[in-house]
Parts: C-alpha cells; sequence; structure tokens
C-alpha cells in the first residue's frame, strides 16, 4: 500500500483489479518512485499494455508479463512487447520469467494476447451451446477431456477461472474489437448478476458448497 517501497526495484510487476484506470494511477505512481532503469510490467490477461505504458515516462520499460494460474503450477509466461517495448527491456524480462523456470512466449501487445485470444471465444462457444441444449455441461466436459485429452472440460475450467473474470475479458476484448466471437451469452451474464461466480464463490456451473 506504500508506493516507496518500491523505490529499490528493477522490475514490478503490477498485479491489481483489472480496472484501466487503476491501472494507469499505478503505473504513473511506480513511474515516480522506481529508479530510472526499472522495468514496469502488468499481469493483465486482456488490457492494452500501451495504454498503461502511456501513463509513464518510460514507454519503453514497460511490457506485460501475464502469469497463467495457479502460478506455482502453470510453466507458461504470455510476454506482451508493445511498439514501444525496447529489445533491451524483453531480453531482460525474458531473462527474469526464464529464471522463475517458466516457458515464455511472446505477443504483440494485441486484445486477448494468445492464450485469452483463443481460449475465450472456446468458453463462450460452450455456454451457448449449453444454453441452446446440445449437451449436458457434464457431457461437454467428459467429451473435452477424453475427446481432446484436455486437463479439465469448459465449465469445469469456467468455474476454476470465474464466471465473472471470463465476462470482463470477453467484453474488455469486444469492446475493443467488436469480434461477434467475444460476445457473451446471457447465461453468462445472468449468472454473474446472480453471483454465480464459479469456485471463489461456492457455486457457477457446479455446486462447491459442500467441499
Amino acid at each position: 500500500t506504500d508506493f516507496s517501497a518500491f523505490a529499490d526495484c528493477d522490475l514490478v510487476v503490477e498485479a491489481v483489479a483489472e480496472n484501466l484506470e487503476l491501472k494507469r494511477r499505478v503505473f504513473a505512481e511506480l513511474d515516480a518512485v522506481t529508479p530510472p532503469h526499472a522495468l514496469l510490467a502488468s499481469n493483465t490477461s486482456s488490457l492494452a499494455i500501451t495504454d498503461m505504458a502511456a501513463a509513464t515516462k518510460r514507454p519503453a520499460q514497460v511490457l506485460g508479463l501475464h502469469f497463467m494460474q495457479p502460478v506455482p503450477v502453470m510453466p507458461l509466461l504470455e510476454m506482451v512487447r508493445t511498439f514501444l517495448t525496447s529489445e533491451e527491456t524483453s531480453q531482460t524480462a525474458k531473462a527474469f520469467g526464464e529464471s522463475l523456470g517458466k516457458t515464455i512466449v511472446v505477443s504483440k501487445d494485441s486484445p486477448g494476447f494468445i492464450v485469452n485470444l483463443l481460449l475465450i471465444p472456446y468458453l463462450l462457444h460452450a455456454i451457448d451451446a449449453l444454453e441452446k441444449g446440445v449437451a449436458t455441461k457434464a457431457d461437454f466436459d467428459t467429451a473435452i477431456k477424453l475427446g481432446l485429452n484436455h486437463p479439465m472440460g469448459p465449465f469445469t475450467l469456467l468455474d476454476y477461472i470465474g464466471l465473472d473474470t471470463t465476462l470482463f475479458i470477453a467484453d474488455a476484448v469486444f469492446s475493443e474489437t467488436k469480434d461477434i466471437r467475444f460476445a457473451a451469452p446471457p447465461l453468462l451474464r445472468r449468472m454473474v448478476s446472480a453471483g454465480y461466480l464459479g469456485r471463489k464463490s461456492g457455486r457457477g456451473f457446479y455446486d462447491y458448497t459442500s467441499q
């Protein structure tokens, strides 16, 4: 809560709530207190890194470092470069990620980056198909696990990610791109409105209250 604590950091990874104005304020504060050489990174899963970089006086030293959750288990780190990010910044951040034992993939600063660009339409399509009665959620999950060898099906994954988080990412990308693949199904909005957010709220597509 005290930004002066970052005064001697070489790299800061921001992970505040997915609100662009909040992130811009954080980046402006970090820009003011961190050393001139320090790199500033965001863990955002969907918001534009360039918009955060614009809140600083060091845009060449700003990038995205999107850690997959759960971070201690998942080996992937999505590194996001803007057209302003310097090569030195990218190489330093890549070395940092590798020092944590992560595998690095690089994306340009494009809505959804790599993972959510592909994942979110898949999840939204599953919800839409469920709402249309194509199959039960359990059968969808079993089909994806055994038919595609995924570790979990779409509805188990949605509950793990959080339905509110999924809706936020979908809306953020749709707002920027108007790509119909990111248009959230009505069922998702109704569930979020009802507080059915997944594991964190005890209920989502499945009931976790007895666990």
